[in-house]
């Protein structure tokens, strides 16, 4: 008689952001809402996919300005997110999650038609960190009573994201 053995499930890859708890603490300044690990892995998996929306867009916006290199300038950032990235320079002086996103971003550069410039790498942090700052704001919006993030309000974060961005 064989033995025959289940199939182990696979698990999620460990997340890339490793100061779990500056990422915690930067999600209740912003708004007040307690994350974990899953969240995490939720959250890398948002950033990734935005960062290269962003890239992308910047791409074809450097193209049709006869540019081979994608500039700081070339990246679509509206008010509303550039009012986000400033809050999270000032909140990022208390957490020092600037070289954590920066870390976290070197393994998992979008593939692009284009290259970007330092400067343009030098903005990715804070980029994502005001990111950040508007996810979370989001999930006040969407839920004003959450306390902690379920997988609805990750969904619903993540459609309206791809709607505005």
């Amino acid at each position: 008689m064989s033995v025959t053995s289940q199939p182990q499930p696979q698990r999620p890859p460990p997340p890339r952001i490793t100061h779990i708890a500056r990422f915690e603490r930067l999600f209740r300044a912003a708004a007040g809402i307690d994350v974990d690990k899953m969240d995490l892995r939720r959250y890398e998996a948002f950033v990734d996919s935005k960062v290269a929306d962003f890239l992308q867009r910047a791409c074809e916006v450097a193209k049709e300005n006869g540019r081979t290199w994608i500039l700081p300038r070339d990246v679509p950032v509206t008010k509303g997110l550039a009012a986000c990235i400033d809050e999270f320079r000032r909140l990022d002086a208390e957490l020092g999650l600037q070289p954590v996103f920066e870390r976290a971003h070197l393994g998992n550069k979008p593939q692009l038609e284009l290259e970007y410039d330092e400067e343009t790498y030098a903005f990715l942090p804070a980029l994502i960190g005001g990111m950040s700052i508007a996810l979370a704001r989001s999930f006040k919006i969407i839920d004003p009573d959450v306390t902690g993030i379920v997988t609805a309000h990750w969904e619903r974060a993540v459609r309206l994201f791809d709607i505005v961005w």
